[in-house]
């Protein structure tokens, strides 16, 4: 038997960098590095700039609506017009006539109730709302700002061309010249448009609001939180730590990972047929929204938070049961705990994807003209997409720009919903 220890090693063969074959590779291989990389700036750029030209868009189009365009009067309050009895039967279109009137002595007929409709159709109830808040006005003059319609909120913003013939305007040439006196008079103003967050829907544009829409989506997160959080996370924990590996478990994966594919219309027929057709809820009723949120949720928050717990490492796992602790108190005092960040990011990401969420709300008949807010989760409600929609739909101009306005309220809110997340999960990362 041969001694390798004794046998001479072989000389070894210098490697040459400067051989042509292997520079050529090099040559190569940095060229693929540099097209990888300039296709990577490229889409980074596309995506950056379609995301500016669409915020740029929704901003052009709506940041107008985020004024109103209101004119200052003092309007007489006589007692033949106004009953102190009956201050709210009270015939108040003839008493926003009458300050018209008073402002322009030398109008009358069908002209005087042309100008007259420079005035939205909300602001006798304003002025109907101060008197009955003190009644002795009556007999006296009263100065109030009160909105005007949307044509003459168009005119104010420059949307009006005044060079267009009389007969293809919205308003008038005695109708321009009256709000002109009215502008250089000091009368007319456009302050920030509170009715846009305090009001609910309206056919008015200049009274439209997103109140109702809030509030609907307020309670139809609240029921789909409610239901797919412990849900969604006793799901995962169970399949995650407790259920037996086997055929039954391995198909019920498959389906969860394929539901969450699945979409969302879908979940707003099985809606349409269990809760509304089976169970008989109301319909379009925050109640059944959320739970149609909820179903389409369960999903993700599901993935999610197996997810996170695979995420542990299994020295927690071997440590704690080796100090004595049971299946249970490893999950729950040690995993969870350890799971938590990524749980909640999950979550809150489902719940800013079911608030975009609107073609089964609309399945469930949650676009109704609702023009007061929700009391409960079970009345009738819209939400913020479906009220972008209803938005949308409307022939009036002055809607064109609320939906723009509206769609960046949600997009606000989303942003702020992700910010949560990656708040809460640095929260919990600091924590454990």
């Amino acid at each position: 038997m041969s001694d390798i220890t004794n046998t001479p090693a072989s000389p070894a063969r210098a490697f040459d960098w400067k051989a042509p074959d292997y520079q050529d590779r090099i040559r190569r291989r940095r060229r693929s590095e540099l097209w990888l990389r300039s296709a990577g700036l490229v889409s980074i750029t596309l995506a950056l700039g379609f995301l500016a030209l669409m915020l740029a868009a929704l901003t052009v189009t709506g940041y107008k609506a985020f004024t109103q365009t209101h004119v200052r009067l003092d309007v007489p309050i006589p007692a033949e017009l106004v009953d102190a009895n009956d201050i709210a039967g009270s015939n108040w279109r003839r008493v926003m006539q009458g300050a018209i009137s008073a402002e322009f002595p030398d109008l009358e007929g069908r002209t005087l109730r042309d100008i007259t409709a420079m005035l939205s159709d909300g602001a006798q109830y304003r002025v109907r709302d101060t008197v009955i808040a003190d009644p002795s006005l009556i007999g006296k003059s009263v100065a109030v700002t009160v909105p005007m319609s949307d044509p003459f909120d168009q005119l104010a913003k420059g949307l009006v061309d005044r060079a267009t013939p009389e007969a293809n305007r919205r308003v008038s040439d005695a109708q321009i010249a009256a709000f002109d006196k009215l502008a250089a008079e000091g009368r007319i103003s456009r302050p920030f448009n509170t009715a846009l967050f305090t009001n609910a829907d309206s056919r008015f544009p200049e009274l439209a609001g997103l109140k109702g829409a809030f509030v609907g989506t307020f309670y139809l997160l609240l029921v789909c939180f409610g239901i797919a959080l412990p849900v969604g996370i006793g799901a995962a924990i169970y399949l995650e730590e407790f259920a037996p590996k086997t055929r039954l478990s391995d198909l019920i994966e498959v389906n969860i990972n394929n539901l969450a594919a699945v979409p969302s219309v879908v979940f707003g027929l099985l809606a349409l047929s269990v809760f509304l057709n089976w169970f008989g809820l109301m319909r379009g009723s925050p109640l059944v929204g959320g739970m149609t949120l909820a179903l389409m949720s369960l999903p993700t928050i599901i993935i999610a938070t197996r997810a996170a717990l695979k995420a542990v490492p299994p020295s927690i796992r071997e440590a704690a049961l080796g100090i004595g602790a049971s299946r249970q108190q490893v999950v729950f005092h040690h995993v969870l705990p350890l799971a938590m960040p990524g749980i909640m990011t999950g979550t809150i990401i489902a719940m800013a994807q079911a608030i975009g969420e609107t073609a089964p709300l609309l399945l469930i008949g949650m676009n109704a003209f609702m023009t007061s807010a929700p009391a409960t989760p079970f009345e009738s409600a819209t939400t913020l997409p479906t009220q972008i929609y209803i938005w949308a739909d409307s022939p009036e101009r002055g809607f064109v720009s609320r939906t723009s306005a509206a769609i960046l309220v949600l997009l606000a809110i989303l942003v702020l919903m992700n910010g949560l997340a990656i708040w809460l999960r640095r929260k919990f990362e600091r924590r454990w």
